[in-house]
């Protein structure tokens, strides 16, 4: 009996580097929330956002490059690189909707 595997995914190889971001990105989150429990002053808050923001793009797009290179490229193998592609295009469409 084998075991299940695990799929591969766009963002496989980078998984420990994704992971790392995003466990920066969240001690940012909490820097903010110390921030506003501290009172400080509302345009140094909006800031560590907007810093928060960009960090979360980037990993977006490093996921939607991933996405591109490897799991559109298998899609297409399999004769589903329309679905894919639309797929792709409605979280591109999400991510641009922000504000």
């Amino acid at each position: 009996m084998t075991a299940p595997t695990t799929p591969t995914r766009g963002y496989t190889a980078s998984k420990d580097q994704l992971l790392a971001r995003l466990r920066r990105i969240e001690g940012q989150v909490r820097g903010i929330e110390k921030m506003v429990d501290d009172d400080r002053y509302c345009i140094d808050v909006l800031t560590q956002i907007s810093a928060i923001q960009a960090a979360l793009d980037k990993v977006a797009l490093g996921l939607l490059d991933g996405h591109a290179r490897h799991c559109m490229h298998e899609g297409a193998a399999e004769g589903r690189a329309d679905e894919m592609a639309g797929e792709m295009m409605a979280a591109v469409g999400r991510l641009m909707k922000r504000g």
